[in-house]
């Protein structure tokens, strides 16, 4: 015989206090002194209390969940094999190189504890859901039919498909350039940072022969990088490329090729390769230490993004650091706040970002602490 499931009245009844008491403390929302709030949290742990999600959207006509919408940046081979019966425990050889992750993956990754976190601090449950063809168009608009909002990655739906959306849900889009002012906007200074960064490579290391190893063709943030990188060579006299000398797709797999056709080249190596991204800076030091050349002193290598490996790489790479965890956690802000008020005009929130200074590019006797003023 199964016993009844505990409601919201038992609880008040057990704690002593009214069922919007209960609510309050659920939903974190609302004043409740610490004594009843005490009461209540005891009483749902000992009748082992569940609230319901179908309920509270009855009553506010909202679902309490919020999406998150990514680049579908994986390939199938990406989630390995599948499991075999017969035994629990296999013992292989993995035949793939160290550091082999999809584009995106440790970036993303960040981005995701941030909007999970500041999803749970508003009471919310995050959904994630990838941008995957074929069925894109009816994959998102089945998330919107579900969620209260949606944080979309810029550039990760088509714009015809972003203003369907739009219509029908409150939209933040993350990262890239504004297009429109016609969403909430949270993103970095992408051109300001890469400027920023060659600057000190060609003033306080003399550098003037620098390569832009770009990512994926039309990807708004590397537009803008290699758009800040074009304007440092400018600023310091020197003739800008009209493209980027190289061109990846993100990952450290498809740096690795780059650095072995870089390598196999009859000319001299630039004197720094500027990235558009850590994962590709890596893929690259990988190639070129394994093959002799020394970094920094027969050749630089930057990042961008600040990812954990780039600091932890032999040596660590000089990069341009984003807040992507503040990211995650500012788009979902932004989107609570539409949710409450879908009538108020968009707004842009555009994070600050850091150069991170070290031996890929360089001994440095003094590390200078800059405030960017511009």
């Amino acid at each position: 015989m199964r016993s009844r499931v505990a409601t919201i009245r038992d609880v008040a009844r057990s704690a002593e206090v009214s069922t919007t008491t209960v609510s309050r403390v659920v939903n974190r929302k609302g004043f409740v002194s610490d004594g009843a709030r005490l009461a209540v949290l005891e009483a749902i742990d000992d009748l082992g209390y569940v609230p319901s999600a179908a309920a509270r959207g009855l009553a506010s006509r909202q679902s309490g969940m919020i999406g998150l919408c990514l680049p579908d940046t994986g390939r199938p081979d990406d989630l390995g094999d599948r499991a075999c019966e017969g035994s629990s425990v296999r013992v292989l050889l993995d035949p793939r190189p160290n550091g082999e992750i999809a584009w995106g993956g440790l970036y993303f990754g960040e981005v995701l504890r941030g909007a999970e976190y500041a999803a749970w601090e508003a009471g919310l449950a995050l959904t994630v859901a990838t941008a995957r063809e074929p069925d894109l168009e009816a994959r998102v608009l089945a998330m919107a039919g579900r969620v209260d909002g949606l944080v979309v990655v810029a550039q990760t739906l088509p714009d015809d498909l972003l203003d369907h959306v739009a219509r029908r849900v409150p939209l933040v889009v993350l990262a890239g350039p504004l297009i429109t002012d016609r969403y909430d906007h949270v993103t970095v200074d992408n051109a300001a940072g890469m400027t920023r960064l060659v600057e000190h490579l060609v003033v306080d290391h003399g550098v003037r022969d620098l390569a832009y190893v770009a990512g994926r063709d039309g990807t708004p943030d590397d537009v803008e990088r290699f758009r800040g990188f074009r304007e440092a060579l400018m600023i310091q006299g020197i003739d800008p490329p009209a493209e980027p000398s190289m061109r990846g797709d993100f990952s450290r797999r498809r740096a690795r090729e780059l650095g072995a056709e870089l390598l196999g080249r009859p000319r001299p190596l630039p004197r720094a390769l500027v990235c558009c991204n850590d994962e590709t800076a890596l893929g690259l030091l990988d190639v070129l230490v394994a093959q002799g050349v020394r970094v920094p002193e027969d050749v630089v290598v930057t990042g961008f993004d600040g990812i954990d490996a780039a600091r932890t790489s032999a040596p660590p790479i000089t990069t341009v650091e984003q807040p992507t965890a503040e990211l995650g956690r500012l788009a979902v802000e932004r989107l609570t706040a539409r949710i409450g008020a879908p009538r108020r005009r968009p707004t842009v929130t555009t994070s600050s970002v850091t150069v991170q200074l070290r031996a890929s590019c360089g001994d440095h006797l003094v590390v200078p602490s800059i405030e960017n003023e511009g």
